[in-house]
């Protein structure tokens, strides 16, 4: 999909961040809808916006990439990249972040970052809506201070 952004257009980047519950690829890929779904929606994005995607994962998701869930989505020509987060004790498991380069007209004051699920502990200050009532106690633990959230 695309459209004729009325004035001038900046290079901005996105952050996201969204939990899984078990490491299996249907899990995997449908966070990653949901969270690319949400960052799109809430920055009034389109497919022909993106410019390349970065997704992390935490060491204990092994069994899919997200970019799959992406393809799936039909995001067919965007530059895709999956790599693995650094293994820090302590830190959030079964995570799966995201970072959007995008052209728009939005300031960056304007940009919305998401966090769902657990992964609203990493950024509180950037999260919007509750928890899932889905995720384990366990996996709203404390992200152990990641500067990379």
């Amino acid at each position: 999909m695309s459209r004729a952004a009325p004035g001038p257009r900046s290079l901005r980047a996105i952050r996201g961040a969204v939990t899984v519950t078990h490491d299996e690829p249907a899990a995997i890929y449908q966070a990653t809808i949901d969270l690319l779904t949400a960052i799109v929606a809430r920055n009034g994005l389109v497919t022909d916006d993106i410019i390349s995607v970065i997704f992390t994962v935490t060491p204990d998701l092994t069994t899919a990439f997200p970019a799959l869930g992406a393809r799936r989505m039909g995001w067919l020509d965007v530059p895709l990249l999956c790599t693995m987060e650094i293994p820090v004790p302590g830190a959030l498991g079964r995570c799966i972040r995201a970072l959007l380069y995008v052209e728009t007209a939005r300031p960056r004051a304007a940009i919305q970052h998401v966090y769902l699920g657990a992964a609203e502990v990493l950024r509180p200050d950037l999260s919007h809506g509750a928890v899932s009532a889905t995720e384990p106690a366990a996996a709203r633990s404390s992200h152990g201070g990641d500067p990379t959230a």
